[in-house]
């Protein structure tokens, strides 16, 4: 499905990672570690040889090919025109997808929200659409950029279904949850200065002992949850 050889930037030294079709993807790491910097890579905003996608070079598809394979989450809500509305932006996501965009507005009880212009919603209301957006899209791999951020628990709760569910093809996950991570049970990448430092089984991840190395005694876990230990 995804395959990335020896790709280096600025920021990036030696990717090398693969994902079979039946694959999914958490990457965790410290802010700056080069998380959605790879994540710019994977889906093409930075252009790159390197990354393979369904057997093709992402470098040489177009752009109709690239929207059908992949499509990227961003952690910020960045629209053309201040004025557009909720419904008129999920309007123009909808491409690859059977639902309609009234159903996919009511699988997550976000029909009070049509009427609104994008800029007057809040930032959890904005990560809610751009979910929406991603399953109205239907592209085969989606990368979402800290997707539960801003979101109170019931929210949270919402996402982490629609995540763990099929509504959404295959998912590449960007967190600093490690909550969500542990419990979406996804292959973990772990990210240092711009190098995956850890890339396995989601239960490896979550042994203590690469808990200590990662996180030292910043972290407490409680069963299977995981919190600053404040």
């Amino acid at each position: 499905m995804l395959q990335v050889k020896e790709f280096s930037n600025a920021i990036l030294s030696n990717i090398n990672f693969n994902l079979q079709n039946d694959e999914n993807l958490i990457i965790l790491g410290s802010n700056g570690a080069g998380k959605s910097t790879l994540a710019k890579v994977l889906c093409g905003i930075i252009d790159s040889d390197c990354v393979e996608l369904y057997g093709k070079n992402a470098n040489e598809l177009n752009a109709k090919q690239r929207a059908k394979l992949i499509n990227y989450i961003p952690p910020k809500l960045e629209i053309f025109d201040e004025y557009i509305s909720f419904k008129e932006y999920l309007n123009l996501s909808k491409l690859y997808s059977d639902f309609s965009v009234d159903e996919v507005v009511s699988l997550l009880d976000l029909d009070e929200l049509k009427d609104k212009t994008c800029k007057k919603l809040s930032s959890g209301e904005q990560q809610l659409m751009m979910l929406a957006s991603s399953i109205l899209h239907n592209a085969k791999l989606t990368i979402f950029d800290e997707p539960t951020a801003n979101l109170d628990p019931k929210k949270t709760l919402k996402v982490y279904n629609i995540l763990k569910g099929e509504r959404i093809k295959n998912r590449i996950i960007i967190t600093h949850d490690l909550s969500l991570a542990y419990k979406l049970g996804y292959k973990i990448i772990y990210m240092k200065d711009g190098k995956i430092e850890f890339f396995d089984d989601n239960k490896k991840f979550f042994q203590t002992s690469n808990l200590d190395k990662y996180f030292g005694n910043s972290l407490k876990r409680i069963d299977d949850y995981f919190m600053v230990n404040l």
